[in-house]
């Protein structure tokens, strides 16, 4: 049942900090932590630093994060809960736990026995070892790229997806893969950073290949390196491989054989079980990076059989590291973690166990989470939330004076049928067919990993279950499925600072109402606006509504590639768009529906700030971030993803009621004239 306006207002939360009985708030007395503040730096210079400049000065990132802050914080949160989690079956007797609790207590325990781990020694990879070893021919290789039990590195990859113009059928994708370093440009870019990245990286393999006893590492590194890196040369940059007018390329499976014919493309589907005789003809794949993969396909069928078994085997040791003996663990970990993103220390076993189950049986251990740590009513409240956001964003809408009526139309449309999904799935998975040995954690990864292959694979001819989550219920983030037109927001978003039942209301929207109002801007951000309001992808726009919807965007990204966060890297704009997209018109919708909630009546002044001001407080609040440069370098590259410190920064200055807020003047460094402001929603 859809709330109106006024009945999700009317749930809204009270302003707890006019009461000196009220619960406690999580940050500070009404939900801000106003000592976390720098107010020697005015909001129009940093606005960042303004919100969180005291807490950045003397805030520490643990030695095993490569960054701390709002999001971090709740990840180790979620951590410590499902190591709870695991802690409470181990407590338990064994023959007392339901078959999916011994299956999360024997996939923990198996993991957290690092001396039977490094007992075993290479044994357990052994026979894939053995298997990579003894490939003969260019078909071979294929054939083990494709074997989805050991999840081998390939220059393509393939999988089981929805279909961009029919999101009730499922679809083979396909899309280049398989470079060793986060991105291309860790390849092709003249830095001095990544130039030592890359002869680390070169190091790392080499130590690799003599801790598995394999000769003449440095050799065989630079030949895996100068293969990968004709790989990079041959990818498309990211922000081409967002755009879904260039991505979504079906053919038939022959169409396929005639783009890319020097690749074995019957060996390389051999062992994947995939069907490629569909019952209306023949089998139609969807392409991504469609000019590359002539590229790729040549760049395989010129290498040396020997140079890809070693580029499987040095990748297979990374994918496996951690259930490997220590030793193949901490040489991983020395470069993944210390020389890509700075971290000093690995995260704890116990911690890094939690996110295997996480990973392997999140649904499983979701159940478990959420009749702990979520109760109905926390989902009941946060459902009003969204369809409180839903409804501005709707009056919205109806108020934009750039669109044209028919497009108004379909945009309201869209806004009226989109999906939610609150905390957890309402169908839990079932895990029965999956099998866990205490004795068998390498085994134990790989049977995991075949379970949800063989779980999408049944259901490749069938209709789309639109029931599905794509994220479990421990995971600190939110996402916008395009493709079913839904909203999602799992169990462990919903705290503080994003949402505290506690906390002002201006606050609340400022955090979790800014994080609904971004994934529903999703659906409307420069690629989600080319679903409808079915989820197919289909143009729905006017003319001349695009034309002013693509100006405004092109503008927006001008903004974010004038960004630096380190010497000679910008930010991305077009790479980023779509989320820059939506924080903008998150908080602005955010700010909308706060207003709607007050009943036109004035918001109180709380501790000297007015209801806007605490509003954008705690907009900047969520934001709060402290990066290593090397994470920070590697976001900027290859994540489409703005960093956190600038989020704030760049959302903020496009609104005008943050100027009237703060008294933003020109010569404030971020000021932008009236004109120069980028409204969208």
């Amino acid at each position: 049942m859809r709330r109106s306006l006024i009945a999700a207002a009317g749930l809204t939360l009270a302003v707890t900090a006019a009461h000196g009985d009220a619960p406690k708030t999580q940050y500070g007395t009404w939900g801000f932590d106003t000592a976390a503040m720098d107010k020697n730096v005015k909001p129009g210079d940093d606005y960042f630093q303004f919100v969180n400049g005291n807490w950045y000065k003397t805030a520490e990132i643990p030695p095993d994060r490569s960054s701390t802050g709002s999001f971090q914080d709740l990840r180790i949160l979620s951590e410590k809960r499902m190591q709870e989690i695991a802690a409470s079956l181990d407590a338990k007797p064994y023959d007392q736990l339901s078959d999916e609790e011994k299956k999360l207590r024997d996939l923990y325990d198996a993991y957290m026995d690092q001396a039977g781990i490094d007992a075993a020694g290479l044994k357990p990879a052994q026979h894939d070892l053995d298997i990579i070893a003894h490939l003969k021919t260019r078909e071979d290789v294929a054939a083990a790229m494709g074997d989805p039990r050991m999840q081998l590195y390939s220059p393509i990859a393939f999988g089981i997806g929805i279909n961009d113009k029919n999101p009730n059928a499922y679809s083979i994708n396909l899309g280049q893969a398989g470079l060793g370093l986060p991105d291309r440009d860790y390849y092709l870019r003249d830095d001095a950073e990544l130039a030592k990245t890359r002869e680390a990286y070169k190091k790392h393999m080499a130590a690799m290949f003599a801790l598995a006893g394999i000769k003449d590492g440095e050799k065989r590194a630079e030949g895996v390196y100068e293969l990968e890196r004709k790989m990079a040369e041959a990818d498309w940059p990211n922000a081409d491989r967002r755009d879904e007018d260039k991505i979504y390329n079906p053919m038939t499976y022959a169409e396929l054989k005639k783009l890319a014919p020097q690749y074995p493309w019957d060996a390389f589907f051999s062992k994947s079980g995939l069907p490629l005789d569909a019952k209306g003809g023949e089998r139609q794949v969807i392409v991504a990076e469609k000019s590359a993969f002539p590229k790729l396909a040549a760049i395989f069928a010129e290498t040396p059989v020997e140079t890809w078994k070693d580029y499987m085997t040095v990748h297979y040791l990374h994918t496996y590291a951690s259930v490997l003996p220590k030793a193949f663990d901490d040489e991983d970990f020395a470069f993944y973690g210390t020389v890509l993103s700075g971290n000093t220390q690995q995260l704890p076993r116990g911690a890094r166990a939690a996110h295997l189950l996480d990973n392997l049986m999140g649904e499983a251990l979701g159940k478990v989470y959420v009749a702990k740590y979520f109760p109905p009513e926390a989902k009941k409240k946060a459902l009003d939330l969204v369809h409180n956001l839903l409804e501005a964003y709707a009056e919205d809408i109806k108020t934009l004076p750039w669109m044209t009526p028919a497009t108004r139309a379909k945009a309201l449309n869209k806004i009226n049928h989109f999906a939610i999904k609150i905390g957890y799935p309402d169908h839990w998975r079932d895990y029965s067919a999956l099998t866990i040995k205490r004795d068998d954690l390498l085994g134990d990864y790989q049977r995991g990993n075949l379970f949800e292959w063989e779980r999408q694979l049944k259901r490749l001819d069938r209709p789309t279950d639109k029931t599905e989550w794509g994220m479990s219920p421990p995971t600190v983030n939110a996402y916008n499925n395009s493709q079913w037109n839904e909203i999602v927001f799992p169990a462990a978003i919903m705290q503080p600072p994003f949402f505290d039942p506690n906390a002002d209301d201006a606050v609340n929207y400022g955090g979790i109402g800014a994080v609904i109002g971004h994934e529903i801007s999703h659906g409307f951000d420069d690629q989600g606006a080319k679903f409808d309001w079915d989820g197919a992808f289909n143009n729905w726009w006017s003319p001349e509504d695009k034309k002013v919807f693509e100006e405004k965007t092109s503008a927006l990204g001008k903004q974010y590639d004038s960004y630096e966060p380190l010497p000679g890297i910008h930010i991305n704009g077009a790479f980023t768009m779509g989320e820059n997209v939506a924080d903008n018109a998150g908080i602005a919708i955010a700010l909308k529906a706060y207003h709607i909630s007050l009943h036109g009546k004035p918001a109180p002044v709380i501790d000297g700030f007015t209801g806007d001001q605490r509003f954008y407080l705690g907009f900047g609040q969520i934001w709060r971030s402290k990066m290593r440069d090397g994470a920070l370098r590697q976001q900027l590259l290859s994540n489409e993803h703005s960093p956190a410190m600038w989020r704030p920064i760049g959302a903020v200055r496009n609104q005008d009621e943050w100027y009237a807020a703060f008294g933003v003047k020109p010569g404030d460094k971020y000021y932008l004239p009236p004109d120069q402001r980028v409204h969208l929603w």
